[in-house]
């Protein structure tokens, strides 16, 4: 067995950036970046003003009140574009540019106007109600980095900066096989001694989320010859492809000689984890190979684990291993000997901003009923030992 740390790095090490391609702005949303993003233009690009009011000379309203003539309006998108003297004011709007001349914006609340002038009831200090030119971004600065994966919050930015195209990484085409001659598909009923699939639809799910193209292909039987065709051919036409079962040692459990037949470089095959211990990853031609445990719980931990972040850095991504967070152990839990663990958790923040972690009750790597109400893992350390209610844990949000 080699630590989970050791078996990330070895994932990280053989995975390979598959390059970039250019997508509309609307079509860009969770793709990475695979350039920088530079601004074209300072923001905002002018003085701009912060509300409803009338732009003044801070010197001429020192004493109030103080009676201005009106020699002009400025809008958003129709500014007045002369400067303004001594004894002056213009009417503003909210985000329109502050004219020339003005360096105070008083608010309409504190003002009279008639006759075409205006009546400052308050002095205003210089600066006030103004977002300089360039205070929030000057043209030429970088505003976001290629490696970063693009949220809906970044869309504005990029609209903003003129990308309506944005270079981002290539999705990675993943096939997903789950094996296992007891297995039948969801929308069958199950015979004797037959469950239905949960695996496909999981890793595709999780696989979609972290950007791939992903084929769900038809499920494999308990035989050497037919893995060995099936694995080829996913291998052939894919960048990845993700089974799920047939790696452990039992008699019926086939992938690991289908792939050793196949001539793959296997690069390990049994992990210090619980649950997930024997996890497969491996390289056919130009493809990796993840071979993930058959029972659904350890599915969703090894895929997290070592899936996601390989998805991830064939994107581009400068971040692929989850952050963790850390959060307070709401009810004890015992730790693996030999192994690290980790524990589907729900994860909640009270009302101080405490983030609390509670262990599930399940009945361990096959109960996805249970594992369903997750929102998070707990992350234990190897030792026998018992974490009581009260420790600071490591845990992972999953997605």
């Amino acid at each position: 067995m080699i630590p989970i740390d050791a078996a990330i790095q070895i994932v990280l090490q053989q995975t390979r950036p598959l390059g970039d391609e250019q997508v509309p702005l609307p079509l860009a949303l969770n793709r990475v970046l695979a350039e920088d993003i530079i601004a074209d233009t300072d923001l905002p690009p002018f003085n701009r003003a912060q509300m409803d009011g009338y732009a003044v000379r801070a010197a001429d309203v020192a004493h109030t009140p103080a009676r201005l003539k009106i020699v002009g309006e400025s809008a958003a998108g129709a500014g007045w574009h002369h400067e303004m003297g001594p004894g002056e004011a213009v009417r503003i709007m909210t985000g329109a540019p502050v004219p020339a001349g003005a360096d105070a914006v008083q608010q309409v609340e504190l003002t009279k106007e008639a006759d075409a002038q205006v009546e400052i009831l308050q002095p205003v200090e210089s600066g006030r109600s103004i977002v300089p030119r360039a205070s929030e971004i000057s043209s030429g600065e970088t505003v976001l980095r290629a490696g970063e994966q693009i949220n809906a919050a970044m869309i504005a930015t990029l609209a903003s900066f003129g990308y309506d195209r944005v270079k981002v990484g290539r999705r990675p085409r993943v096939a997903v096989m789950a094996t296992g001659s007891e297995l039948v598909d969801a929308g069958q009923k199950p015979g004797r001694d037959q469950i239905r699939d949960s695996n496909n639809y999981t890793i595709e799910a999780y696989a979609s989320q972290a950007n791939a193209i992903v084929e769900r292909l038809p499920l494999a039987g308990d035989d050497t010859n037919e893995l060995k065709t099936r694995i080829q051919a996913a291998a052939e036409r894919s960048d990845v492809l993700i089974t799920s079962g047939g790696v452990s040692m039992g008699v019926y459990d086939f992938t690991k000689t289908a792939l050793r037949e196949l001539g793959a470089e296997v690069f390990f095959e049994r992990v210090a984890l619980r649950p997930g211990k024997p996890t497969v990853f491996a390289r056919l031609g130009q493809s990796l190979i993840f071979g993930l445990p058959g029972n659904p719980v350890s599915v969703a931990v090894t895929f997290n684990l070592f899936s996601r972040p390989a998805l991830l850095a064939m994107q581009g991504a400068t971040r692929t291993v989850w952050a963790p967070d850390y959060a307070v152990l709401a009810r004890d839990v015992k730790a693996s000997i030999d192994r690290e663990s980790y524990v589907p958790a729900i994860l909640r923040t009270d009302e101080s901003g405490t983030m609390w972690a509670e262990p599930l009750k399940w009945g361990g790597s096959s109960d996805f009923v249970g594992f369903a109400k997750a929102t998070g893992l707990i992350h234990l350390p190897t030792g026998p030992k018992l974490l009581t209610q009260g420790n600071i844990v490591r845990v992972l949000r999953l997605p």
